[in-house]
């Protein structure tokens, strides 16, 4: 059957689930992936950014076959110990005053929950989100999500009252601006809605990516963050940070909002959260978790004791390993490198990122997009055993997520992969 495990599945299962690359795994260990045919792959994806300890990481799968066999299941009818204790420890990483939680399992839920609490907390309806922004592919996670048409498309109508202001996305910046002239339009746009399309005192919460994930990897300014926090501030509007893809480790800090130095009134966790078991969490303050009644929302399968177990082990091989200090050092040199390589190779039109969520923007002259581009650098990694995944609303960012355990030697064997991928595909 292995040999057929491609061919079966594809006659099996629907193609509205897109399979990144043509390959069939067998095993992972580490940044490593071996498929069926015995070929080695290292791994710059983290499994969409969730495999942060690395694959199968020992402690984590020890943790997972000690609560397999003791209680595998839930179902909210009863309290287990891995809930209570998930809960404590990740109380000590958050930004202070978020320490409440709600368990679900996948960002899309997470995000689903943090709209819902925002809109009984507040009594209001409008919630506002930022084009390019992506917050998962169920109703209301959808409806705000703009980083690409095709997860809209015939899907209308929509969430009511959700409105759209542009990401801070300054090398595609939408007004023209340039980082020396800018005086922060995206910004103002923003405050013009509540002008035109709706009173500030009917919104109850902004989502924003404290670094813009699918929609292409983008840093935004400090100041504009910063400038949200007072608006959010000034008209009781909450501030929700998705921090589904930035969090746990994956920038170098626990979570992408440390670099900005702003705490949002709620926070979505998801992807490396558990290291590929289904898990995620809506996180908030305790006066408005506690404005939530009984029933007000629920769950069948979030905080499954598994999934819990693997969380916990998780956090704390993250924090004995030292592995946020390795990927704001990976993270850097990476970086520093990718800007070298980018001074003679115009196709490299803007290279970005924090920790190990390093965006390579792909551009023809002019700075189009270079979607073909990409394909081809893609393929030819995939060829060379480099694994890699792109992103933004025109597919020509190549996202680099590996896991955070990455060695200096491991890193610049792949850039080296890149870096003679676009030397003899652009």
């Amino acid at each position: 059957m292995d040999k057929n495990i491609i061919k079966l599945t594809k006659e099996a299962i629907t193609p509205a689930l897109v399979v990144h690359a043509n390959i069939a795994v067998k095993k992972a260990s580490g940044i490593y992936l071996d498929d069926i045919d015995g070929n080695r792959y290292m791994d710059f994806t983290s499994g969409l950014a969730t495999t942060n300890t690395g694959h199968n990481h020992p402690a984590v799968v020890e943790a997972i076959r000690d609560q397999a066999g003791d209680l595998i299941h839930s179902g909210c009818m009863f309290y287990h110990k891995r809930l209570a204790e998930l809960a404590q420890m990740l109380k000590k990483i958050m930004p202070p005053g978020l320490d409440m939680f709600f368990f679900s399992n996948s960002g899309a839920e997470a995000i689903e929950g943090a709209l819902k609490l925002a809109r009984f907390y507040t009594g209001r309806q409008g919630i506002i989100a930022f084009t390019g922004g992506f917050h998962g592919r169920t109703f209301g996670a959808a409806t705000l999500t703009t980083s690409s048409i095709r997860y809209r498309k015939r899907y209308h109508p929509m969430l009511p009252s959700v409105y759209h202001s542009p990401y801070p996305y300054c090398y595609r910046c939408w007004f023209g601006q340039k980082s020396e002239t800018c005086s922060l339009e995206c910004f103002e746009y923003l405050e013009r809605l509540f002008r035109h399309q709706i009173p500030p005192d009917e919104v109850a919460c902004i989502v924003i990516e404290p670094v813009l994930g699918e929609g292409g990897y983008v840093v935004p300014p400090r100041i504009f963050l910063e400038r949200l926090r007072g608006l959010c501030n000034k008209w009781g509007i909450l501030l929700v940070f998705d921090e589904v893809q930035s969090g746990m480790g994956r920038t170098g800090k626990w979570f992408a909002c440390g670099h900005f130095g702003i705490t949002p009134d709620i926070m979505t966790v998801a992807k490396g959260i558990a290291s590929g078991m289904p898990l995620s969490a809506v996180i908030s303050q305790k006066k408005i978790m506690l404005e939530w009644p009984p029933g007000a929302h629920g769950t069948t399968f979030g905080g499954n004791p598994v999934s819990c177990a693997a969380a916990i082990a998780t956090i704390s091989v993250m924090e004995k390993e030292g592995m946020l200090e390795n990927a704001a050092r990976a993270g850097g040199a990476a970086i520093k490198r990718l800007k070298a390589m980018q001074v003679d190779r115009p196709a490299m039109g803007d290279v970005r990122g924090l920790g190990l969520m390093i965006g390579i923007e792909l551009v023809k002259e002019g700075k189009e997009p270079d979607t073909e581009g990409l394909k081809n650098i893609i393929s030819y990694c995939l060829d060379k055993g480099l694994l890699l995944l792109e992103c933004g609303a025109d597919k020509n960012i190549i996202r680099l997520a590996p896991p955070l355990i990455i060695t200096g030697d491991e890193m610049n064997r792949g850039l080296d992969i890149l870096e003679e991928a676009i030397g003899k595909t652009r």
